[in-house]
Protein backbone atom coordinates (compact mmCIF):
# COMPACT_ATOMS: atom_id res chain seq x y z
CA UNK A 1 0.00 0.00 0.00
CA UNK A 2 1.70 3.51 -0.79
CA UNK A 3 2.70 5.63 2.25
CA UNK A 4 0.97 8.94 1.26
CA UNK A 5 -2.53 9.12 -0.45
CA UNK A 6 -2.29 11.29 -3.77
CA UNK A 7 -4.69 14.44 -3.76
CA UNK A 8 -7.45 15.93 -5.90
CA UNK A 9 -6.54 19.84 -6.57
CA UNK A 10 -9.79 21.22 -5.33
CA UNK A 11 -12.49 19.54 -3.08
CA UNK A 12 -15.62 18.24 -4.90
CA UNK A 13 -18.96 19.81 -4.85
CA UNK A 14 -20.23 17.19 -2.88
CA UNK A 15 -17.84 18.14 -0.37
CA UNK A 16 -18.91 21.57 0.12
CA UNK A 17 -22.48 20.70 0.64
CA UNK A 18 -21.78 17.98 3.08
CA UNK A 19 -19.36 20.97 5.09
CA UNK A 20 -23.09 22.95 4.88
CA UNK A 21 -24.65 20.03 6.49
CA UNK A 22 -22.44 19.77 9.31
CA UNK A 23 -22.13 23.36 9.94
CA UNK A 24 -25.83 23.31 10.52
CA UNK A 25 -25.62 21.48 13.80
CA UNK A 26 -23.13 24.03 15.20
CA UNK A 27 -25.17 27.37 13.52
CA UNK A 28 -28.08 28.42 11.71
CA UNK A 29 -28.50 26.56 8.09
CA UNK A 30 -28.45 29.95 6.16
CA UNK A 31 -24.73 31.38 8.35
CA UNK A 32 -24.01 27.33 7.77
CA UNK A 33 -24.00 27.73 4.32
CA UNK A 34 -22.07 30.68 3.72
CA UNK A 35 -19.23 29.13 5.93
CA UNK A 36 -19.09 26.41 3.50
CA UNK A 37 -19.55 28.66 0.58
CA UNK A 38 -16.94 30.37 1.52
CA UNK A 39 -14.22 27.89 1.26
CA UNK A 40 -14.75 27.29 -2.49
CA UNK A 41 -11.91 29.00 -4.38
CA UNK A 42 -9.29 29.25 -1.27
CA UNK A 43 -6.07 28.36 -2.24
CA UNK A 44 -4.48 24.94 -0.37
CA UNK A 45 -2.74 24.59 2.23
CA UNK A 46 -0.94 21.66 3.78
CA UNK A 47 -1.02 20.41 7.47
CA UNK A 48 -0.01 17.56 8.38
CA UNK A 49 -2.48 14.86 9.68
CA UNK A 50 -1.31 14.45 13.36
CA UNK A 51 -1.81 18.45 13.70
CA UNK A 52 -4.95 18.44 11.99
CA UNK A 53 -6.03 16.06 14.61
CA UNK A 54 -4.73 17.79 17.62
CA UNK A 55 -5.98 21.21 16.49
CA UNK A 56 -9.30 20.15 16.30
CA UNK A 57 -9.73 17.71 19.41
CA UNK A 58 -10.95 15.03 17.49
CA UNK A 59 -9.77 11.21 18.23
CA UNK A 60 -8.02 8.82 15.73
CA UNK A 61 -10.50 6.74 14.26
CA UNK A 62 -9.07 3.02 14.00
CA UNK A 63 -9.13 1.47 10.19
CA UNK A 64 -11.87 -0.83 10.99
CA UNK A 65 -14.13 2.17 11.15
CA UNK A 66 -16.01 1.32 7.94
CA UNK A 67 -15.44 5.39 6.13
CA UNK A 68 -11.63 5.16 7.07
CA UNK A 69 -11.45 1.80 5.63
CA UNK A 70 -13.16 3.09 2.54
CA UNK A 71 -10.38 6.19 2.09
CA UNK A 72 -8.08 3.34 3.05
CA UNK A 73 -8.73 1.34 -0.02
CA UNK A 74 -9.18 4.01 -2.57
CA UNK A 75 -5.33 4.70 -1.43
CA UNK A 76 -4.27 1.34 -2.38
CA UNK A 77 -6.31 1.24 -5.75
CA UNK A 78 -4.51 4.87 -6.38
CA UNK A 79 -7.64 7.15 -6.51
CA UNK A 80 -7.35 10.12 -5.66
CA UNK A 81 -8.99 11.76 -2.32
CA UNK A 82 -10.73 15.03 -1.90
CA UNK A 83 -8.76 17.68 -0.05
CA UNK A 84 -10.09 18.38 3.43
CA UNK A 85 -12.15 21.62 4.51
CA UNK A 86 -11.48 23.14 7.69
CA UNK A 87 -12.67 26.14 9.96
CA UNK A 88 -10.45 28.30 12.05
CA UNK A 89 -12.20 30.02 15.22
CA UNK A 90 -14.35 28.78 18.31
CA UNK A 91 -17.20 26.91 17.08
CA UNK A 92 -17.36 24.38 19.72
CA UNK A 93 -14.55 22.88 21.75
CA UNK A 94 -11.83 23.50 19.68
CA UNK A 95 -10.42 25.72 17.51
CA UNK A 96 -10.49 23.81 14.45
CA UNK A 97 -13.57 22.46 12.78
CA UNK A 98 -13.03 19.51 10.50
CA UNK A 99 -16.07 20.37 7.93
CA UNK A 100 -15.41 17.79 6.02
CA UNK A 101 -12.54 15.56 5.46
CA UNK A 102 -12.84 13.50 9.40
CA UNK A 103 -12.54 9.96 7.98
CA UNK A 104 -9.67 11.17 5.41
CA UNK A 105 -7.68 12.34 8.00
CA UNK A 106 -7.33 9.40 9.70
CA UNK A 107 -7.15 7.22 6.78
CA UNK A 108 -3.84 9.55 6.02
CA UNK A 109 -2.43 9.33 9.76
CA UNK A 110 -2.63 5.46 9.64
CA UNK A 111 -0.73 5.30 6.61
CA UNK A 112 1.92 8.05 7.98
CA UNK A 113 0.87 10.56 10.75
CA UNK A 114 3.12 13.01 9.65
CA UNK A 115 1.42 13.11 5.82
CA UNK A 116 0.99 16.23 4.56
CA UNK A 117 -2.85 17.00 3.42
CA UNK A 118 -4.46 19.74 1.29
CA UNK A 119 -6.81 21.73 3.17
CA UNK A 120 -8.75 24.80 2.26
CA UNK A 121 -8.92 27.18 5.48
CA UNK A 122 -11.66 29.45 6.47
CA UNK A 123 -12.27 31.76 9.32
CA UNK A 124 -14.74 32.53 11.62
CA UNK A 125 -15.86 36.54 11.18
CA UNK A 126 -16.40 37.67 14.42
Amino acid sequence: MPKTPRWERVPDDDDFAAAARYLSLLMPPAQAAKLAGSLKGKALVQHRANDLLRASGLVLLSTADPEVAKNLKKVKQGKRLSPILLIRGELGDAALTVADGYHRICASYHLNPDSDIPCCVGDIVV
